[in-house]
């Protein structure tokens, strides 16, 4: 029996509707870009598994850091104790971070970033006696699976089933091209109807909404807004963070800074799961009290595991090399010529860059469910012919590592111009 017939025995997928996939390519060996499944067979992992692995896979610098510190010290509770590693840590994100970002709270994922920062700010009016209940975020957007996250998601796939159970929000349209006074008109409208706590978003590319990009220009109006109002904002740069967009995060693109700020995925170079939450210092000076309930009750096992705190150095370490900066604007300058040439293909209906995110998306008569029959064609061909690409509804995009070298590039380049012209119709 092969791995992926045993897999299918045991194993329950996300995202995966079981009866209509299953026998999954069982991946046993990593290098750079590439992958190999049980058979040898090759895939250029065009998107970085899920947009976590920045420096391609089994690194060794990575793997060296993260061995030194198993072998010294591999997770101590953080509640009540502390270690180096996370000193050094929250050191680095003092000198990377927005410079009002000044505390740091650490879980384990995405999802949990985000929890984190929703919780603190409706905790904060709490206990100054102030009842705020809501909170904005962009429609479409998606933050993530647990319960706040999943609120502040506008994806209807995800979020229908809880409808019932999730936190009060009022999602805006997104300030796309030709939306913006849409966008701040709703935003505006929102915060004078009800009582608000934090705005969330995307800060301008939604991921999971097919890499939906809009200008920095009018986040910051939408940010201006939220401040003179005195509502939070959450930045949530769990995919945009760590150079994806060309800068470090995207919001070094803007005047204003965010309240709060929500990493993971490439924080650890795609080795441990890790994340965290960044705060200002006003926030943070809201929880203290001679209340022992003001306190932010809120932690996870892992939290600000050594080993994790050690990836996430060494990860950072290789972000800020030079090489790695070359490589970005490597990628973006084959983006760019892709993008000038394939706009011309009749199935196109549209195409966007930022930093090494590339989307397309294609002509379609009518809107595309999201795993709908032309996203699973689309999937389909690009893991026949060994490169992994998830399209979304009728977007195709790209996200690799930044190690991918330029043959790769075009290998995916080419296998996209046959997918619009072979599978597309």
């Amino acid at each position: 029996m092969t791995l992926s017939e045993k897999d299918n025995l045991y194993n329950w997928h996300p995202y995966t509707q079981h009866q209509l996939q299953s026998n999954f390519p069982a991946i046993v060996k990593g290098e750079n870009e590439f992958l190999w499944d049980e058979n040898g067979k090759q895939y250029i992992d065009a998107i970085a598994s899920w947009w976590v692995n920045p420096f391609g896979h089994a690194n060794p610098f990575l793997a060296q850091a993260i061995y030194t510190q198993l072998t010294t010290l591999e997770h101590v509770l953080f509640g009540g104790f502390t270690h180096n590693k996370v000193v050094e840590l929250a050191e680095k994100l003092v000198q990377i971070l927005p410079s009002n970002q000044k505390k740091y709270f650490y879980s384990d994922n995405g999802s949990t970033a985000v929890e984190v920062a929703i919780k603190a700010s409706l905790q904060y009016f709490y206990n100054k006696g102030i009842k705020k209940n809501t909170i904005v975020a962009f429609e479409d957007a998606f933050h993530g699976d647990t319960f706040g996250a999943m609120a502040v998601s506008g994806i209807g796939l995800f979020t229908e089933a809880f409808q019932d159970a999730l936190l009060h929000v009022i999602r805006i349209p997104v300030p796309v091209k030709g939306k913006e006074e849409e966008s701040k008109k709703a935003l505006q409208k929102a915060l004078a109807e009800n009582e608000v706590a934090a705005f969330v978003f995307e800060p301008l590319v939604l991921g999971a909404a097919g890499m939906v990009m809009y200008e920095a220009s009018v986040l910051d109006e939408l940010l201006e807004i939220c401040k003179k109002n005195k509502v939070f904002t959450i930045a949530d740069e769990v995919m945009t963070g760590f150079g994806k967009t060309g800068k470090l995060f995207a919001c070094d693109y803007l005047n204003m800074q965010p309240d709060m700020m929500c990493l993971s995925k490439a924080l650890t170079g795609g080795t441990i799961p890790m994340a965290i939450t960044s705060f200002t210092q006003e926030i943070f000076d809201g929880f203290i009290s001679e209340n022992t309930n003001h306190a932010f009750f809120h932690g996870h096992t892992f939290t600000a595991n050594p080993t994790g705190c050690a990836a996430a150095l060494a990860s950072i370490h290789l972000l800020e090399q030079p090489e790695t900066k070359k490589n970005i604007d490597r990628i973006h300058a084959n983006h760019l010529v892709f993008e000038h040439n394939i706009r011309l293909n009749n199935n196109v209906a549209a195409t966007r860059v930022k930093g090494i995110i590339f989307a397309l998306e294609v002509k379609v008569a009518e809107k595309q469910a999201y795993y709908g029959a032309l996203r699973n064609k689309l999937y389909d061909f690009f893991i026949t012919n060994g490169v992994i690409l998830r399209p979304v509804g009728n977007t195709i995009y790209i996200l690799p590592p930044y190690c991918i070298s330029d043959e790769s590039l075009h290998t995916v380049y080419e296998l996209i111009e046959k997918a619009l012209n072979e599978v597309v119709c």
